[in-house]
């Protein structure tokens, strides 16, 4: 399933501006306030819907991480993805954009449908924990990261990951309603 405009605007808990309203937007929105409100995440630590590109054969893609959080040197720490469906399925992908992401490899992700989640390790691609509680407190985070090194992908490397990503992001979501789809199209 794309995500696919609702036609109306609502305010966005992070930034307080309106915004269009989406399929995926009223998820997203609950994922940023469970963050904030309930895991003690600093509202200023989270950006929301920040595109992970990446080129195949000349063509820049994207896919929109739904959530980033950040550390305060602006480091990405976890990303947060929603996902329609069962969770469990998208651990290859999420895995793939932690090792992708810019500024990264991100150390951890987060699936979630906001009803369930997992936290992954993205540079062993092992889960961590299931359930709505596996996702880190705030401050369990940092300790989490602290001795934290960012190691870039030998370009090899990445080229094949870009690929495997591409595989989840372009070809198969791409494929599913692409005539439907009333959002603009990525960058």
């Amino acid at each position: 399933m794309h995500e696919v405009s609702m036609g109306g605007t609502l305010r966005d808990y992070l930034s307080g501006e309106e915004i269009d309203e989406t399929t995926y937007e009223e998820f997203r929105q609950a994922l940023a306030k469970i963050f904030v409100e309930e895991l003690g995440y600093p509202k200023e630590s989270l950006k929301a819907k920040i595109d992970l590109c990446f080129e195949i054969d000349g063509e820049e893609m994207c896919r929109t991480m739904d959530l980033v959080v950040y550390d305060e040197e602006q480091q990405p720490l976890l990303l947060v993805m929603f996902c329609a469906g069962d969770v469990g399925s998208y651990e290859r992908e999420a895995v793939c954009a932690g090792k992708l992401f810019q500024g990264g490899p991100v150390p951890y992700v987060v699936i979630s449908d906001s009803m369930d989640a997992f936290l992954l390790d993205a540079i062993s691609g092992k889960t961590l924990a299931h359930g709505m509680r596996s996702v880190p407190r705030y401050d369990d985070l940092l300790r989490m990261t602290a001795d934290y090194k960012r190691e870039p992908l030998p370009a090899e490397k990445r080229a094949k990951l870009e690929r495997i990503f591409y595989t989840y992001t372009g070809f198969l979501q791409g494929t599913c309603c692409s005539e439907s789809c009333t959002l603009p199209p990525k960058r």
